[in-house]
């Protein structure tokens, strides 16, 4: 693609919304992705620096609407000389009308190093014969320079998923337009969601538990969703939940609110609660943007 194809194809009558995203590993950079992929940002994880302008260039020439808002995830994986080619970068789609902002998610060592323990992943320079501690160490160091022009730094060190999820997405919403919805499921044993807005209770409703074939599994498998579609219970709860939400939502909506979540729990939180929240979130989804999910127990 040519400089000149990818200065026309920029200019645009509507801004074009780039959210770089990068910092420590393990500090919860792909969590963040998935949450601006619920806001119907076309999101693109570890991307060479250097291809970012062709990626919103063509990205927003080729699909109206939504595709005008792109996030990019850029990590310690990237060469060291394609990261400090950054700013240049930024300032370049600046120019051409983009609307960038570059977030950093930090973390605090002895967080970072307990995540790593906990899923005993590897780290991304852990290939250089290094620690952990070296390695997180030596990450920090090629970061710096990143951190230091970010338009915002996020401490994850103190914040679960859910957390960090909709701190992205109440930061991030007004580029979906309207009301962000999280539906969230959530066992009833493990305690109430602390930032519910409304909670559910689905316990009422038949249990998939019992059925050995199906305990397994969640509310996103097939074999639970038919068997719950072929309650009659099961159908009038979520009527009667979607009738509503379909009433009031719009209320708080007036009412300027940004960010609304529904959270629907059940005993065990894998089957009944999963099964509404996947429900309800592809009713919505059908109507309006900004709409994640969030199966707190799945996690």
């Amino acid at each position: 693609m040519s400089e000149s194809t990818t200065t026309n194809t920029l200019k645009r009558t509507d801004p074009i919304n780039l959210i770089v995203l990068t910092g420590m590993s393990g500090g919860g950079k792909t969590v963040a992705l998935r949450a601006l992929e619920d806001l119907d940002f076309y999101c693109v994880d570890n991307l060479p620096t250097a291809l970012l302008p062709q990626l919103v260039a063509a990205v927003s020439g080729n699909v109206e609407g939504k595709r005008r808002h792109v996030a990019v995830g850029v990590d310690v994986r990237n060469p060291g000389e394609d990261l400090k080619r950054m700013p240049a970068i930024l300032s370049e789609l600046a120019a051409k009308g983009v609307k960038a902002h570059l977030i950093f998610l930090d973390c605090r060592d002895d967080v970072l190093i307990k995540r790593y323990s906990e899923t005993r992943r590897r780290h991304p320079l852990s290939w250089q014969g290094l620690s952990l501690a070296d390695a997180i160490a030596e990450e920090r160091r090629v970061l710096r320079p990143l951190s230091a022009i970010s338009d915002k730094v996020i401490d994850s060190s103190e914040l679960n998923v859910h957390q960090l999820r909709r701190l992205i997405a109440t930061g991030y919403a007004e580029a979906t337009e309207g009301l962000t919805l999280m539906f969230q499921s959530f066992a009833f044993r493990r305690g109430l969601p602390l930032d519910a807005d409304f909670v559910f209770d689905a316990r009422c409703l038949p249990n998939p538990h019992w059925d050995p074939t199906l305990r397994p599994l969640s509310g996103k498998d097939a074999a639970v969703r038919d068997y719950l579609d072929a309650q009659p219970l099961v159908a009038e709860y979520y009527a009667d939940t979607a009738r509503w939400l379909d009433t009031w939502l719009p209320r708080f909506e007036a009412d300027d609110r940004s960010y609304v979540t529904i959270a629907i729990g059940c005993t065990g939180g894998r089957h009944r609660s999963v099964y509404l929240v996947e429900k309800l979130a592809a009713h919505y989804r059908a109507l309006r943007n900004g709409v994640l999910t969030f199966h707190r127990e799945l996690e």
